[in-house]
């Protein structure tokens, strides 16, 4: 039987499922290493944008320092992988990356990743879109409704995540998260 490998995602408001998509298999490696090292363990979601995004993965989000959420990385970018069928729509994983002007071949960062809130077509193209909520994204539209600063738009409370790698059959995905693996 073959199993496939899915993202839990827990927070303190539940468990978000995601599926990454193989189409983009430089980020969905990249994700499930960082996964599998713990890299994302105790990171936080650091910017919460209603009806937009919210974001996080950045190793930095584990100091006691707010100001410098955003910035960091395990040191490296991944090239961007754009796939015309995978747009940035609600639930969808998405990479952070730096603006145009330092980083014009649109390198994705090495960590930093943001799930959609609404359709953000207008990202297309522009970030890298590597995978889906299957189940929970109503645990994102908790977090985005969290009080923030709204001139940083950090969360005025720490949203830590754990992140694991689960292997599941697709019967089990059907059955458990009602998602259907794409062909």
């Amino acid at each position: 039987m073959v199993r496939e490998q899915i993202v839990e995602l827990s927070t303190s408001f539940g468990n978000m499922y995601i599926w990454l998509y193989k189409q983009t298999p430089l980020h969905r490696q990249n994700f499930i290493k960082l996964a599998d090292s713990g890299f994302y363990n105790g990171t936080t979601f650091h910017r919460i944008v209603p009806d937009f995004v919210i974001q996080g993965g950045d190793p930095n989000s584990k100091d006691n320092d707010p100001n410098n959420d955003g910035q960091g990385g395990p040191g490296y970018t991944i090239p961007a992988e754009f796939v015309d069928s995978l747009k940035n729509i609600r639930g969808s994983v998405a990479t952070a990356r730096l603006s145009d002007g330092v980083n014009p071949t649109k390198a994705s960062s090495g960590s930093q990743f943001y799930i959609n809130m609404k359709h953000n077509t207008n990202l297309d193209k522009n970030y890298t879109v590597f995978g889906i909520v299957m189940k929970g994204i109503e645990i994102a539209d908790q977090i985005v409704a969290q009080p923030r600063n709204t001139s940083t738009n950090r969360p005025l409370t720490n949203i830590n995540m754990q992140v694991k790698i689960l292997y599941k059959s697709a019967v089990e995905i059907k059955n458990e998260y009602g998602f259907t693996i794409p062909q």
